[in-house]
């Protein structure tokens, strides 16, 4: 597991923090306090504060947080101005969406191309790009000295690709599919588990349907 300089929860909610700040930036807000910026991200005012105290330079929180400056300093710690390039794995529905996404480039990452093992979607084209064969994965991460991989095939898939990917020199995986994936340390998996946050959505709806049949 790789291991990070700040929390977890911390590093979660710094792009949060970012696009509040883009938001006030734009309004021409100059200053911006840290009970304001919680207060935008459901934050009391001493979690913001202890999470930006992780960041060097980033000013003093009495007077209110420079905005253009917190900005920059965000944009340097999580590397978004850096230009970044990733592969999609499985070209489903979900591959589609996430190659088309526009919001990638607003931290830097760039999708240059999708694989698949279906005969059929081999050659289709995805915006400007063409779905090309998960044969030719290892040499075209290799070649292109990619980093990123973005897993959206099935479980089964997924486990048998992993190490293919870590062979080939990808260092941050994107999981969305459910399969637990064994990797080295220094590579980074991030799970996206659709299926568990839509059966927390199901069990909140069915409690609410429950309650009305009370009523």
């Amino acid at each position: 597991m790789k291991s990070f300089d700040i929390p977890i929860p911390t590093l979660k909610r710094l792009p949060l923090y970012y696009q509040h700040l883009l938001i006030a930036r734009e309004r021409g807000e100059k200053v911006m306090s840290s009970t304001d910026l919680g207060e935008a991200i459901g934050s009391a005012p001493e979690q913001v504060r202890k999470d930006l105290s992780f960041l060097s330079g980033q000013g003093k929180s009495r007077v209110g947080y420079d905005i253009d400056k917190l900005i920059s300093i965000i944009e340097t710690y999580l590397g978004l101005m850096l230009h970044k390039e990733a592969v999609i794995i499985g070209a489903g529905n979900l591959g589609h969406a996430l190659a088309l996404y526009p919001g990638f480039s607003q931290y830097g990452l760039k999708i240059i191309a999708l694989f698949d093992n279906d005969a059929k979607k081999i050659g289709e084209k995805v915006g400007k790009l063409k779905v090309l064969h998960v044969d030719d994965l290892a040499d075209y991460i290799k070649n292109q000295s990619i980093r990123i991989a973005i897993l959206t095939t099935p479980p089964e898939s997924a486990r048998q690709i992993a190490p293919q990917l870590v062979n080939s020199g990808i260092k941050a995986i994107w999981n969305f599919s459910t399969a637990h994936l064994v990797v080295p340390e220094d590579v980074l998996v991030r799970n996206v588990d659709l299926s568990l946050e839509l059966g927390v959505i199901s069990h909140y709806i069915s409690g609410l349907d429950r309650i009305s049949l009370i009523k």
